[in-house]
């Protein structure tokens, strides 16, 4: 029973070591693959699909305020004001689920962020006590810029489309920066369902959802994460120019 007890301390020691030191060393460097990307290219090979994979790591200073401000209007209102939990959301879902409503999810950027990241797809309980932990993690060593920033740079967007460089390329055939306030707002219509909406061919409801997300963006306050770098003005001063 004592070297039971001795190793479970052990391995409680070193996943807590070890996820601390993961979440630290992302706080710095880009996030190049994370495992929803693996999981995915293994259901590709299983379906004997051609493997996909287009993921392109970029800062937040090349990535248009205006996705920061579609991506918190459709899904999270409340990014900047809550720690990673929107208990405000939580409560009204289960209140709808008690009323017999559709379930539907009230996962914040920063959850979605640390379940990308960290943790395999599959839905348990045991994953989500783990996305909590990340949560909070994330939210106590990482700055809001820099949670935005990984979102925006590993969410999936597409059919093994990664990011916003990515789908910018891949749906739009520009660099994100050139990106519009009308395609960010379309890009994040598809963020329910990447695989099933493509913001390069947008159904009626898309084109709904899209203005709907425009119209709440208006109303929002300012999405800041950053955007007076030397970087970004160069780009300013290359668009000025080009035009």
């Amino acid at each position: 029973m004592k070297r039971l007890l001795r190793w479970c301390r052990n391995l409680a020691l070193f996943l807590f070591f070890s996820s601390l030191a993961m979440v630290v060393i992302y706080r710095f460097i880009p996030v190049y693959f994370t495992p929803l990307m693996f999981v995915r290219l293994y259901e590709q090979m299983r379906e004997d699909k051609p493997l996909k994979l287009s993921h392109h790591w970029i800062p937040m200073d090349l990535i248009p305020q205006a996705l920061a401000q579609a991506v918190v209007a459709s899904e999270d209102n409340r990014f900047l004001e809550h720690s990673g939990f929107d208990l405000k959301e939580i409560k009204k879902a289960r209140k709808e689920a008690r009323q017999g409503r559709r379930v539907r999810g009230a996962s914040t950027i920063s959850q979605q962020t640390a379940k990308n990241v960290f943790l395999l797809p599959h839905k348990s309980y045991l994953r989500k006590g783990f996305e909590a932990y990340f949560t909070f993690l994330i939210e106590l060593l990482w700055s809001k810029e820099r949670i935005m920033e990984v979102y925006l740079n590993s969410i999936e967007m597409g059919d093994g489309i990664y990011g916003a460089e990515a789908v910018a390329l891949a749906h739009f055939n520009k660099s994100a920066y050139r990106l519009t306030r009308s395609e960010c707002a379309l890009i994040a219509a598809t963020l329910p369902n990447p695989r099933r909406f493509n913001s390069a061919r947008p159904s009626r409801y898309m084109l709904q959802r899209q203005g709907a997300i425009l119209s709440l963006m208006r109303k929002l306050e300012t999405v800041d994460m950053g955007y007076n770098s030397p970087s970004r003005e160069k780009i300013q001063k290359q668009n000025r120019r080009e035009k």
